[in-house]
């Protein structure tokens, strides 16, 4: 692809003159600019974005990188977020990583050659797992603000939007204590990620500040999603003592759930079950499963909001960290 310099050279004028004339200046006569717009043409010039944007200030595009598009929680903050942004003005490029470190990197990369002025994200799986966070920093070096949501890192100094996934599972578990339940299992399919990790912490510590109740915490880890059904069966099979079941991914709740009915138990008299989730399949199960609700939508919202406070300031700003409130909704499978 040939540059603006090396058009001017070609055509032995200035790049001054080949600017203007691409641009429609009047102070270029007609000639010119033809003779200058047909050689764009037949070289296939095309202007570098980055440096126009750096001359004509912002795209007022906003790009969106989420892990899996088929999730309800991101698709609903992809929502929020192209909802707010549409309201104040801005458009979004939405990329999808589908988890992986390789397509997040290639993503913001491809974006960040002048297509949009920012970035919100969530964190991919694999880029969790691997705990890789260089491409992040490659991005900020370039002076193109980050914010991250859901899934974040402490590794960078960002804008954050997150809901108190700690507090969430503490407040849920520290429910089934109260109801009485002496064994309960936690079923975690996202300990690799930072809201799993801080899930499992919130219920540990429930446990734990209920000790002199004398309640049991057993964790089910199950890294596969393929693997969820009979792996939950098989607790089942091997667990007959198991009152209460907190699922902190949105889909371990319902397999427990239709897993307990199957083997005959009582939901809720025998077992309680709560979910972790806003996906808006969980109430229409029967019985109606109780969960944690993320306020999805308000997440994308914020997120935008945060961003274009930090585009639009024309001084530096502290980076902040915004915390969405969560809801316990208490629907069949609690007492």
């Amino acid at each position: 692809m040939i540059t603006l310099k090396e058009l001017a050279e070609k055509l032995n004028v200035s790049i001054s003159t080949v600017s203007k004339s691409l641009n429609g200046s009047s102070e270029i006569g007609e000639a010119t600019v033809s003779r200058v717009k047909e050689a764009a043409k037949l070289y296939n010039y095309k202007p570098n974005r980055a440096a126009l944007n750096l001359k004509n200030s912002k795209t007022k595009t906003i790009g969106v990188i989420i892990p899996n598009i088929l999730n309800h929680f991101f698709a609903k903050v992809l929502f929020g977020i192209e909802k707010e942004s549409a309201k104040l003005g801005y458009n979004i490029i939405t990329c999808l990583s589908n988890e992986l470190y390789a397509k997040e990197a290639n993503s913001l990369e491809l974006l960040a050659n002048g297509s949009v002025d920012g970035f919100i994200m969530s964190i991919a799986e694999e880029t969790q797992k691997e705990n890789k966070s260089d491409h992040f920093k490659d991005i900020i070096n370039q002076k193109i603000p980050i914010l991250m949501f859901d899934r974040v890192t402490d590794d960078i100094d960002c804008d954050k939007v997150i809901m108190n996934d700690f507090q969430a599972a503490y407040s849920a578990t520290t429910h089934l204590i109260k109801e009485g339940r002496k064994n309960i299992v936690l079923i975690n399919n996202i300990d690799d990620l930072s809201v799993g990790k801080l899930r499992s912490k919130g219920c540990y510590k429930a446990i734990e500040d209920a000790k002199h109740y004398g309640c049991n915490l057993t964790e089910l880890k199950v890294p596969e999603i393929s693997d969820l059904e009979k792996e939950i069966d098989l607790f089942f099979k091997n667990n007959k003592t198991i009152d209460g079941v907190i699922s902190i991914d949105n889909i371990s709740g319902v397999i427990a759930l239709n897993t307990a009915i199957k083997k005959g138990y009582n939901v809720p008299k025998d077992l309680s079950v709560i979910g972790f989730s806003d996906d808006n399949v969980l109430p229409f199960t029967s019985p109606k499963l109780s969960t944690v609700t993320q306020h999805s939508d308000a997440v994308g919202e914020a997120s935008v909001q945060l961003m274009i406070k930090r585009l639009e300031s024309k001084e530096p700003l502290e980076t902040v960290v915004k915390t969405i409130d969560f809801s316990l909704n208490l629907r069949e499978t609690t007492l």
